[in-house]
Protein backbone atom coordinates (compact mmCIF):
# COMPACT_ATOMS: atom_id res chain seq x y z
CA UNK A 1 0.00 0.00 0.00
CA UNK A 2 1.50 3.25 -0.94
CA UNK A 3 2.58 5.72 2.07
CA UNK A 4 0.08 7.78 1.30
CA UNK A 5 -2.58 5.08 1.77
CA UNK A 6 -1.00 4.19 4.88
CA UNK A 7 -1.41 7.29 6.66
CA UNK A 8 -4.88 8.02 5.68
CA UNK A 9 -6.02 4.70 6.89
CA UNK A 10 -4.77 5.37 10.42
CA UNK A 11 -6.48 8.08 10.11
CA UNK A 12 -9.63 6.09 9.38
CA UNK A 13 -8.71 3.37 11.98
CA UNK A 14 -8.41 6.30 15.15
CA UNK A 15 -12.08 7.35 14.54
CA UNK A 16 -12.99 3.57 15.00
CA UNK A 17 -14.24 2.82 18.58
CA UNK A 18 -11.57 0.28 19.64
CA UNK A 19 -10.59 0.71 22.81
CA UNK A 20 -6.88 0.84 23.71
CA UNK A 21 -5.93 -2.70 25.04
CA UNK A 22 -4.25 -2.70 29.00
CA UNK A 23 -1.02 -3.99 29.74
CA UNK A 24 -0.96 -6.29 32.68
CA UNK A 25 -0.69 -4.77 36.02
CA UNK A 26 -1.61 -1.07 33.97
CA UNK A 27 -4.20 0.71 36.13
CA UNK A 28 -7.72 1.43 34.22
CA UNK A 29 -8.13 4.32 32.90
CA UNK A 30 -11.16 6.35 34.34
CA UNK A 31 -14.49 6.69 33.00
CA UNK A 32 -15.39 9.76 31.47
CA UNK A 33 -18.02 12.26 32.84
CA UNK A 34 -21.22 12.64 30.49
CA UNK A 35 -21.49 15.85 28.57
CA UNK A 36 -24.83 14.65 27.15
CA UNK A 37 -27.24 17.82 27.34
CA UNK A 38 -31.15 16.79 28.66
CA UNK A 39 -32.28 16.43 24.97
CA UNK A 40 -29.76 13.02 24.38
CA UNK A 41 -31.06 9.75 25.08
CA UNK A 42 -30.33 6.57 23.97
CA UNK A 43 -33.08 5.00 21.60
CA UNK A 44 -34.24 1.85 23.40
CA UNK A 45 -32.46 -1.50 22.49
CA UNK A 46 -30.14 -1.78 20.06
CA UNK A 47 -32.16 -2.74 16.66
CA UNK A 48 -31.56 -5.61 14.51
CA UNK A 49 -29.81 -4.76 10.84
CA UNK A 50 -31.77 -7.03 7.84
CA UNK A 51 -29.11 -9.00 6.16
CA UNK A 52 -26.17 -7.92 8.30
CA UNK A 53 -26.80 -10.50 11.12
CA UNK A 54 -26.30 -7.58 13.75
CA UNK A 55 -27.23 -4.92 16.08
CA UNK A 56 -26.75 -1.12 16.44
CA UNK A 57 -27.38 1.44 19.11
CA UNK A 58 -29.13 4.30 18.31
CA UNK A 59 -29.00 7.71 19.70
CA UNK A 60 -31.48 10.50 20.16
CA UNK A 61 -31.31 14.05 19.93
CA UNK A 62 -35.04 16.22 20.68
CA UNK A 63 -34.86 19.81 20.33
CA UNK A 64 -35.58 21.85 23.89
CA UNK A 65 -38.94 22.59 23.05
CA UNK A 66 -40.39 18.99 21.96
CA UNK A 67 -42.28 17.58 24.85
CA UNK A 68 -44.62 21.28 24.96
CA UNK A 69 -44.60 22.77 21.14
CA UNK A 70 -46.79 19.72 19.26
CA UNK A 71 -44.75 20.91 16.21
CA UNK A 72 -43.68 18.77 13.46
CA UNK A 73 -39.75 19.17 13.08
CA UNK A 74 -36.67 18.10 10.33
CA UNK A 75 -34.82 15.26 11.03
CA UNK A 76 -31.40 14.47 10.60
CA UNK A 77 -29.59 10.96 10.73
CA UNK A 78 -26.24 10.78 11.78
CA UNK A 79 -22.85 8.65 11.33
CA UNK A 80 -20.58 7.54 14.32
CA UNK A 81 -23.79 8.11 16.73
CA UNK A 82 -21.31 7.48 19.65
CA UNK A 83 -19.45 10.84 18.72
CA UNK A 84 -22.07 12.88 18.33
CA UNK A 85 -23.29 14.33 21.95
CA UNK A 86 -20.72 12.67 24.49
CA UNK A 87 -17.45 12.65 25.43
CA UNK A 88 -17.63 9.47 27.44
CA UNK A 89 -18.40 7.54 24.59
CA UNK A 90 -16.77 9.30 22.25
CA UNK A 91 -13.57 8.07 20.79
CA UNK A 92 -11.74 11.42 20.34
CA UNK A 93 -13.78 13.76 21.72
CA UNK A 94 -17.69 14.64 20.46
CA UNK A 95 -19.08 16.86 17.40
CA UNK A 96 -21.34 19.04 20.05
CA UNK A 97 -24.46 18.02 18.73
CA UNK A 98 -26.59 18.56 20.77
CA UNK A 99 -25.01 22.13 22.82
CA UNK A 100 -25.19 23.49 18.96
CA UNK A 101 -28.68 22.73 18.00
CA UNK A 102 -29.31 24.01 21.71
CA UNK A 103 -27.77 27.18 20.85
CA UNK A 104 -29.98 27.67 17.52
CA UNK A 105 -33.16 26.59 19.56
CA UNK A 106 -32.47 29.59 21.85
CA UNK A 107 -31.33 32.01 19.16
CA UNK A 108 -34.97 30.81 16.99
CA UNK A 109 -32.66 29.49 14.00
CA UNK A 110 -33.66 26.32 13.75
CA UNK A 111 -34.73 23.31 15.75
CA UNK A 112 -34.00 19.41 14.71
CA UNK A 113 -34.55 16.39 15.94
CA UNK A 114 -31.08 14.01 15.20
CA UNK A 115 -30.78 10.13 15.22
CA UNK A 116 -27.25 9.15 15.72
CA UNK A 117 -26.53 5.64 14.23
CA UNK A 118 -23.59 4.14 16.17
CA UNK A 119 -20.75 2.65 14.32
CA UNK A 120 -19.99 -0.68 14.16
CA UNK A 121 -16.11 -0.41 15.69
CA UNK A 122 -14.03 -3.42 13.33
CA UNK A 123 -17.65 -3.18 10.51
CA UNK A 124 -17.19 0.50 10.31
CA UNK A 125 -14.84 0.46 7.01
CA UNK A 126 -17.28 -1.86 5.68
CA UNK A 127 -20.35 -1.20 6.30
CA UNK A 128 -19.92 2.81 5.99
CA UNK A 129 -18.99 1.52 2.18
CA UNK A 130 -21.14 0.71 -0.66
CA UNK A 131 -18.36 -0.64 -3.00
CA UNK A 132 -16.05 -3.31 -1.95
CA UNK A 133 -12.13 -2.41 -1.26
CA UNK A 134 -9.41 -5.22 -1.78
CA UNK A 135 -7.46 -4.54 2.08
CA UNK A 136 -10.92 -3.53 3.91
CA UNK A 137 -13.04 -6.04 2.67
CA UNK A 138 -16.71 -6.56 1.15
CA UNK A 139 -18.75 -3.24 0.70
CA UNK A 140 -21.91 -3.36 2.73
CA UNK A 141 -22.73 0.48 2.91
CA UNK A 142 -26.19 -0.64 0.67
CA UNK A 143 -27.24 -2.94 3.12
CA UNK A 144 -26.12 -0.02 6.27
CA UNK A 145 -28.26 2.56 4.48
CA UNK A 146 -31.30 0.60 3.53
CA UNK A 147 -31.53 -0.26 7.13
CA UNK A 148 -31.69 3.68 7.45
CA UNK A 149 -34.43 4.08 5.12
CA UNK A 150 -36.08 1.11 5.32
CA UNK A 151 -35.68 0.61 9.45
CA UNK A 152 -34.60 3.22 11.23
CA UNK A 153 -36.35 6.25 9.79
CA UNK A 154 -39.99 4.69 9.45
CA UNK A 155 -39.79 3.96 12.74
CA UNK A 156 -38.39 7.47 14.17
CA UNK A 157 -41.13 8.94 11.99
CA UNK A 158 -44.10 6.16 13.94
CA UNK A 159 -42.90 7.38 17.15
CA UNK A 160 -41.73 11.12 16.90
CA UNK A 161 -43.35 14.32 15.36
CA UNK A 162 -41.54 14.76 12.34
CA UNK A 163 -41.50 16.35 8.98
CA UNK A 164 -40.80 12.89 7.28
CA UNK A 165 -40.63 14.41 3.71
CA UNK A 166 -37.36 14.53 1.72
CA UNK A 167 -37.40 18.38 1.72
CA UNK A 168 -36.85 18.35 5.74
CA UNK A 169 -34.48 15.16 6.15
CA UNK A 170 -30.63 14.88 5.62
CA UNK A 171 -27.56 12.98 6.09
CA UNK A 172 -24.23 13.78 7.38
CA UNK A 173 -21.34 12.05 8.69
CA UNK A 174 -17.27 12.65 8.55
CA UNK A 175 -14.62 10.71 6.77
CA UNK A 176 -16.12 7.49 5.69
CA UNK A 177 -19.18 8.91 7.14
CA UNK A 178 -19.18 11.81 4.65
CA UNK A 179 -18.57 8.49 1.98
CA UNK A 180 -21.78 7.20 3.57
CA UNK A 181 -23.81 10.41 3.43
CA UNK A 182 -23.06 11.33 0.29
CA UNK A 183 -24.06 7.75 -0.89
CA UNK A 184 -27.07 7.89 0.64
CA UNK A 185 -27.91 11.27 -1.04
CA UNK A 186 -27.46 9.64 -4.82
CA UNK A 187 -28.79 6.32 -3.90
CA UNK A 188 -32.33 7.65 -2.50
CA UNK A 189 -32.57 11.45 -3.51
CA UNK A 190 -36.67 10.62 -2.59
CA UNK A 191 -35.39 10.36 0.80
CA UNK A 192 -32.74 12.30 1.49
CA UNK A 193 -32.91 16.07 0.48
CA UNK A 194 -29.62 17.35 1.77
CA UNK A 195 -26.42 15.89 2.89
CA UNK A 196 -23.15 16.81 5.32
CA UNK A 197 -20.21 15.41 3.34
CA UNK A 198 -17.63 16.15 5.76
CA UNK A 199 -13.56 15.23 5.52
CA UNK A 200 -15.46 12.37 2.90
CA UNK A 201 -13.03 9.57 2.68
CA UNK A 202 -13.56 8.98 -1.24
CA UNK A 203 -9.85 7.38 -1.94
CA UNK A 204 -11.35 4.05 -0.06
CA UNK A 205 -14.39 3.83 -3.04
CA UNK A 206 -13.16 5.41 -6.60
CA UNK A 207 -16.17 3.82 -8.32
CA UNK A 208 -18.17 6.72 -6.28
CA UNK A 209 -17.27 9.22 -8.81
CA UNK A 210 -18.97 7.38 -11.68
CA UNK A 211 -21.84 6.50 -9.57
CA UNK A 212 -22.51 10.19 -8.57
CA UNK A 213 -22.00 11.06 -12.45
CA UNK A 214 -24.24 8.72 -13.83
CA UNK A 215 -27.00 9.55 -10.71
CA UNK A 216 -27.77 13.05 -11.24
CA UNK A 217 -29.46 14.08 -7.37
CA UNK A 218 -32.86 16.44 -7.88
CA UNK A 219 -31.68 20.00 -8.29
CA UNK A 220 -33.43 20.61 -5.14
CA UNK A 221 -30.95 18.41 -3.25
CA UNK A 222 -28.70 20.44 -0.96
CA UNK A 223 -25.00 19.29 -0.70
CA UNK A 224 -22.04 20.71 1.70
CA UNK A 225 -18.58 19.06 1.17
CA UNK A 226 -15.90 20.47 3.95
CA UNK A 227 -12.56 19.73 3.66
CA UNK A 228 -9.65 20.56 6.28
CA UNK A 229 -6.40 21.80 4.76
CA UNK A 230 -4.08 19.63 6.57
CA UNK A 231 -5.68 16.23 5.81
CA UNK A 232 -3.56 15.33 3.00
CA UNK A 233 -3.26 16.06 -0.96
CA UNK A 234 -4.89 12.85 -2.15
CA UNK A 235 -8.33 13.67 0.46
CA UNK A 236 -8.13 17.44 -0.73
CA UNK A 237 -7.91 16.06 -4.63
CA UNK A 238 -11.02 13.53 -4.34
CA UNK A 239 -12.89 16.25 -3.33
CA UNK A 240 -11.74 18.86 -5.92
CA UNK A 241 -12.25 16.26 -8.05
CA UNK A 242 -16.07 15.29 -6.77
CA UNK A 243 -16.99 19.47 -7.17
CA UNK A 244 -15.89 19.06 -10.58
CA UNK A 245 -17.53 15.75 -10.72
CA UNK A 246 -21.02 17.59 -9.33
CA UNK A 247 -20.83 20.28 -11.48
CA UNK A 248 -21.00 18.38 -14.94
CA UNK A 249 -23.64 16.61 -13.64
CA UNK A 250 -25.42 20.31 -14.02
CA UNK A 251 -26.41 20.47 -10.19
CA UNK A 252 -26.71 24.10 -9.13
CA UNK A 253 -23.90 25.72 -7.94
CA UNK A 254 -26.30 27.47 -5.30
CA UNK A 255 -27.08 24.02 -3.88
CA UNK A 256 -23.48 22.90 -3.22
CA UNK A 257 -20.79 24.20 -1.24
CA UNK A 258 -17.29 23.62 -1.00
CA UNK A 259 -15.33 24.54 1.69
CA UNK A 260 -11.67 23.86 2.84
CA UNK A 261 -10.27 25.53 5.84
CA UNK A 262 -6.57 26.11 5.67
CA UNK A 263 -5.19 24.54 8.39
CA UNK A 264 -7.48 22.42 9.86
CA UNK A 265 -6.97 18.52 10.47
CA UNK A 266 -8.91 15.47 10.49
CA UNK A 267 -11.03 15.25 13.80
CA UNK A 268 -13.95 16.00 15.94
CA UNK A 269 -12.82 19.27 17.11
CA UNK A 270 -12.87 20.34 13.23
CA UNK A 271 -16.07 19.01 12.51
CA UNK A 272 -17.80 20.20 15.65
CA UNK A 273 -16.50 24.00 14.83
CA UNK A 274 -18.13 23.97 11.29
CA UNK A 275 -21.47 21.84 12.74
CA UNK A 276 -23.32 25.52 13.12
CA UNK A 277 -22.69 26.69 9.45
CA UNK A 278 -22.90 23.45 7.81
CA UNK A 279 -26.29 23.33 9.46
CA UNK A 280 -27.72 26.77 9.19
CA UNK A 281 -27.37 26.08 5.36
CA UNK A 282 -28.56 22.86 5.02
CA UNK A 283 -31.69 23.63 6.57
CA UNK A 284 -31.86 27.47 5.41
CA UNK A 285 -35.76 27.93 4.88
CA UNK A 286 -37.63 28.33 1.98
CA UNK A 287 -34.67 26.17 0.14
CA UNK A 288 -35.44 22.73 -1.04
CA UNK A 289 -38.91 21.89 -1.92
Amino acid sequence: MPALHRAALSILLGTMLCAPALAAGEPAIAAKASTALPGVSLLGDPVAMPGLERKRQLRLYLPPGYASSGKRYPVLYMHDGQNLFDVASAFSGEWRVDETLDALAREGRLELIVVGIDNGGDKRLTELNAWDHEQFGKGEGRAYTDFIVNTVKPMIDRQYRTLPGRAHTAIMGSSMGGLASHYALVQYPEVFGKAGVFSPAYWTAQPVFGFVSGKPVPKDARLYLLMGGKEGAQMNADVQRMAQVIRQTGHPAGNTVLKSVPGAEHNEAFWSGELREALLWMFAAGESR
